[in-house]
């Protein structure tokens, strides 16, 4: 089984493709206003976007992006004018994170983590 695709919703379609392109997806499927879908960077996972009229309440969604230069890349962003509400830090997980949001609020955590995300020092078998 492999994970194919992940769909978050949003209030604004088009903002949040504006959004998304920037972080550097490649939008393959363009039904603006209802719904869009993108290709990620690396690897075979599509990312999508559809409109509702309310946003799930709670913490909502948090979205991961793993990028090998994580530091290049949210310099790159921050010259764009994406806005961090944590800059990369590496936390005790063994992963290098900076957190940010949306503009529909959704968390989006772009992170290193290499040999860590799926094999840490405590994965059992």
């Amino acid at each position: 089984m492999d994970l194919n695709q992940i769909t978050i919703p949003s209030l604004d379609v088009e903002k949040s493709t504006a959004f998304y392109k920037t972080l550097g997806l490649h939008l393959i499927v363009d039904a603006i206003p209802g719904y869009v879908r993108f290709e990620c960077p690396d690897g075979n996972s599509t990312f999508s976007i559809h409109k509702v009229d309310i946003l799930p309440k709670d913490h909502g969604t948090s979205i991961y992006f793993e990028d090998d230069s994580l530091d290049d890349l949210v310099s790159n962003l921050q010259e764009k004018g994406i806005v961090f509400k944590q800059l990369p830090e590496d936390k005790p997980w063994l992963w290098r994170e900076a957190h940010l949001q949306d503009p529909d609020g959704n968390n989006i955590i772009l992170y290193h983590a290499g040999k860590n995300r799926k094999n840490p020092p405590w994965r059992i078998d």
